[in-house]
């Protein structure tokens, strides 16, 4: 189990307040890691850092936008003068807007690239700096299916989240050599509170993705920690410049016809 232990490390997890980023981050936690948490709302990060506190975790809040470099660049150079060198980043931090290409605007489509590669980008570079230099690293970046797959409403979603793809694996190319791991995760769909209105019988996409999922249900948000774990430790130290899907199969297979139970 030394493999996975993550005693003494530093994770900094962006936007980890709620969700599936709060559920990696508590996954980092319960093997041992320090928690730096990012977000851009006062009174969730109060919460959820409250919240990671009562569980016995580390854990401290740091409140700026991933997208603007200079309060960014403030921001990491703080957590590394008071917590120390960041020995893990999970870029979490992200948005989607549900709007057919048609119809979206030029800057709603800007502000889901701004957040969802950009963002990514800015946090990696100022975290890898110090990573260079004592030749020691994990960098992981939220994908999604997304990165892989088209659907109806969310071009600037599956546009972003398509660039972190490559973004990672070039990462990983350009930083392997300082013995940095760069790596992504693409959760499929899973449980949420976001997700726990159609999450019911009856409902058309519930019944598409019980049936689209080889594995014949939604992810909990603790499927996502053994992974992130997985990419945060030594265990994962020649893995690089891969996307782990996490999604029950779903992209393993062309699907059931209407007519196969």
């Amino acid at each position: 189990m030394e493999l996975f232990n993550l005693k003494g490390k530093k994770a900094l997890v962006t936007g980890a307040t709620h969700g599936l980023g709060k559920a990696m981050a508590e996954g980092l936690a319960k093997a041992g890691a320090e928690l730096l948490i990012t977000s851009t709302t006062p009174s969730k990060l109060e919460a959820a850092i409250d919240e990671y506190r009562s569980q016995g975790f580390v854990a401290n809040g740091y409140l700026f936008d991933v997208t603007d470099e200079s309060e960014a660049e403030k921001q990491v150079a703080q957590m590394i003068s008071e917590r120390g060198q960041i020995d893990i980043l999970v870029n979490n931090a992200g948005i989607i807007k549900r709007v057919m290409a048609i119809d979206m605007p030029v800057e709603d489509f800007r502000k889901v690239i701004d957040v969802d590669l950009v963002g990514p980008f800015i946090m990696s570079r100022l975290v890898a700096k110090a990573m260079i230099e004592r030749k020691s690293g994990k960098i992981i970046n939220i994908c999604s299916m997304m990165s892989e797959l088209g659907r109806d409403n969310v071009s600037a979603y599956a546009a972003a989240k398509g660039g972190l793809k490559m973004l990672t694996k070039n990462l990983a190319t350009e930083w392997a050599r300082h013995n940095i791991q760069v790596n992504g995760i693409g959760p499929g769909y899973f449980a949420t509170s976001q997700t726990e209105p159609i999450r019911v019988d009856g409902n058309p996409f519930n019944e598409f993705i019980l049936n689209r999922t080889p594995s014949g249900r939604w992810g909990n948000p603790e499927d996502l920690a053994g992974t992130v774990v997985f990419l945060s430790s030594k265990a994962s130290d020649f893995v690089n410049g891969q996307i782990v899907y996490v999604d029950g199969g779903i992209l393993a297979t062309i699907g059931k016809p209407s007519n196969e139970k």
